[in-house]
């Protein structure tokens, strides 16, 4: 049975950011930076950076919309650090967690070095690629514009070429074809953007890959197992809440509540006999199992909360708030 190494976030280290522990000098000429990766709703932007990044630290599922947080993964090597920010997928909001989503994105837009702009390279630049694009003229950030999917193109893919590469010849952009899914492309991806970076300091130590909690992993690993097991019934209205993490030298106890907005979407998740809610268990145990490489006690609970995606108190609760 194959071991699967563990992610080592901030949880391993003894501090809660960079500036409370001694990180290693970069050497001469090391490049270091922020880049935001951005577009739209389930274009591939957190399957393409844990392929980045070599391990699983986003949740990936074919629902659109799944990214809520913005997520840090960190890519060291030789000559430069990488901190890649996937942001939740620019899309037009229908309720407060949408506009708090969309709003957080749009600030990543502006902290970073470098924008890389994700499209679907399986379908032709659409109205919801070029409202993102306008975003991005507004902003100062220079921009790669990344065509991810090349993989699923169909052979006749010119017209699909062409309508990305108008694009990013009438902003003046690079482009770069990729394939997250294969890792098609990918280390000439990794070039053009370490190009774009300027010669810096390590922010973080070479060997970490997160500055995300263990506890927020383990959260978005148990609703990533939701999105996929109950697709369109109740992913959107979905939020985890860890309660409690007890480790013991032979086991990690985890108790976590999932809140949904109804009793209907309850007792979808609880199923039949409970067997829905087991079934999420044991995918999600499985997977943190692998995160901490360690036996786990994972139990669930369902809460409903009513229009919790509508009360900003709510929001903050359950960790989704307008990031400065």
């Amino acid at each position: 049975m194959r071991v699967e190494p563990k992610v080592t976030s901030i949880d391993n280290y003894n501090f809660s950011f960079p500036g409370e522990v001694t990180i290693p000098q970069a050497p001469p000429e090391f490049k270091s930076g922020f880049i935001g990766i951005v577009g739209r709703p389930n274009v591939g932007k957190s399957t393409l950076m844990n392929q980045l990044v070599g391990q699983k630290i986003a949740i990936t599922s074919p629902v659109a919309q799944t990214t809520r947080n913005r997520l840090r993964g960190i890519l060291t090597t030789p000559e430069a650090q990488l901190i890649f920010v996937d942001t939740p997928g620019i899309h037009k909001p229908h309720h407060q967690l949408g506009e708090v989503l969309v709003q957080n994105a749009k600030i990543a837009i502006e902290s970073v070095d470098v924008v890389l702009f994700v499209v679907d390279g399986g379908v032709a630049c659409g109205s919801g690629d070029r409202y993102i694009a306008e975003l991005l003229c507004r902003s100062k950030t220079p921009v790669i514009l990344g065509v991810n999917k090349i993989d699923q193109q169909p052979s006749d893919s010119q017209f699909l070429d062409d309508s990305y590469a108008q694009m990013a010849q009438s902003h003046e952009w690079e482009i770069v074809k990729f394939s997250a899914k294969t890792s098609a492309g990918l280390p000439q991806l990794q070039e053009l953007l370490i190009e774009h970076l300027e010669i810096g300091p390590l922010y973080y130590p070479p060997d970490l890959v997160t500055d995300q909690p263990e506890r927020f992993i383990m959260g978005e690993l148990i609703r990533e197992q939701i999105l996929l097991l109950t697709r369109e019934e109740v992913p959107h209205s979905v939020a985890i809440a860890i309660d409690l993490v007890e480790e013991t030298p032979s086991i990690t106890r985890i108790l976590a509540t999932i809140n949904v907005e109804r009793d209907s979407q309850k007792g979808i998740l609880i199923g039949k006999s409970g067997a829905m809610l087991k079934a999420i268990g044991s995918e999600a145990r499985e997977q943190i199992q692998k995160l901490i490489s360690g036996k786990v006690y994972l139990e669930l609970f369902v809460k409903v909360q009513p229009k919790w995606r509508q009360s900003r108190i709510s929001l903050a609760e359950l960790g989704y708030r307008v990031e400065e």
